[in-house]
């Protein structure tokens, strides 16, 4: 199958972490008692939003392959699913989408300028994630999820870095080659 080309088996891994904090957070917020302790009270306990959480999640499947459009894609899901469901709880899966998506902007982006509109696709996510979020009361925890998302983001430049000097080194010592 094309669509599956290029995935390698951590990033099946990855996926499936992302797919179970979603279908984690959706069930909490189905099944949700009415007293339960939240910034804002829940103004949906639809089954709808497991399935429109996953949906989200799925794109960081296609991370290597296509990092920018995994994560308008996921944008794209995470904003329709706040005027569908109001105040809910998305944090608990979206804010760690978005940090391995910072990650896998570091590399896997490409340009310069692809990481530019990858960083601002990451913040837009958080955002959307943020406005009506029910455990954080709505935009003031972007203070600790952009500087994380921004150290995310550093440890993959860090690596890339690392992996592009070790791909690029000789692969044989001078010693080693016989005439």
């Amino acid at each position: 199958m094309d669509i599956m080309k290029g995935i390698r088996p951590l990033d099946y891994v990855l996926t499936a972490a992302m797919v179970a904090l979603a279908t984690l957070i959706g069930l909490e917020n189905v099944n949700a008692s009415a007293d339960v302790d939240l910034a804002h009270p829940l103004d949906s306990q639809s089954t709808l939003m497991i399935p429109v959480f996953i949906a989200a999640a799925l794109p960081i499947l296609w991370r290597r392959r296509a990092i920018l459009a995994a994560i308008a894609v996921s944008f794209v899901i995470v904003a329709a699913s706040v005027p569908a469901f109001g105040w809910v709880t998305r944090c608990g899966f979206a804010l760690p989408l978005s940090f391995a998506m910072a990650y896998a902007v570091a590399r896997f982006a490409g340009t310069r300028q692809n990481h530019l509109i990858g960083l601002v696709g990451i913040l837009a996510l958080q955002i959307v994630t943020l406005v009506r979020d029910s455990s954080t009361g709505g935009l003031g925890a972007l203070w600790l999820s952009l500087p994380l998302a921004l150290g995310s983001y550093g440890v993959g430049l860090l690596v890339q870095t690392r992996t592009s000097k070790w791909a690029t080194g000789p692969t044989l010592d001078v010693e080693h080659v016989h005439a």
